[in-house]
């Protein structure tokens, strides 16, 4: 269970802490539990030299195609305030912002190019909703050779089994997954 970090090689990537985030069911983890331990591992690493990235999607903006189970839309669309971060989750004027249109924070941004010109080697993962944007991400992430960390007890979904598939068969194999206050004490 060892984990060690160096601050300077790592980012923290936090996905869709955002108030629209606010009018869902969420588990197995509180959505204020999670803002708050992403807070708490964005201090850290921002205290200790590391990036930073805030990640928000544009729900009004993402992409519809025909599927077999689409996800539920409001009859009006939701107010432009919905999509900005929750104060709580501590964003600082110097870390990063990315706005997506899709679940994963890498097509169509420039998510990558900040995290390779800032020699970014480890990727922190957590956030909103663990297996959409949080697993999406990570995809993209691992197939850019990025070494992986996620925080499981900083990322929540829409039901705890999605959750547990996601953090007990598919990200063990993809990186190390760690609670967040395992982060922290590995950050030193």
């Amino acid at each position: 269970m060892d984990l060690e970090l160096d601050p300077a090689t790592t980012a923290l990537v936090l996905i869709d802490l955002q108030k629209s985030m606010l009018t869902r069911q969420l588990a197995p983890h509180a959505l204020a539990d999670v803002v708050r331990r992403g807070a708490e591992l964005a201090a850290a690493l921002r205290a200790r030299g590391g990036l930073v990235a805030y990640v928000h999607v544009l729900g009004s903006e993402i992409l519809t195609l025909p599927v077999d189970q689409p996800n539920p839309r409001p009859a009006t669309p939701p107010p432009p305030e919905m999509w900005e971060l929750l104060p709580e989750a501590g964003r600082q004027p110097a870390d990063l912002l990315v706005t997506k249109r899709q679940w994963g924070a890498f097509y169509g941004t420039d998510l990558d190019q900040h995290l390779r010109r800032r020699g970014v080697r480890t990727v922190v993962m957590a956030g909103v909703a663990t297996n959409f944007g949080v697993e999406s991400t990570a995809r993209a992430a691992f197939d850019r050779g990025y070494a992986l960390v996620f925080a499981e007890d900083a990322m929540t979904s829409m039901a705890a089994e999605m959750h547990e598939f996601s953090v007990t068969k598919l990200f063990p194999r993809m990186g190390r997954v760690r609670s967040a206050a395992q982060i922290l004490q590995a950050l030193g």
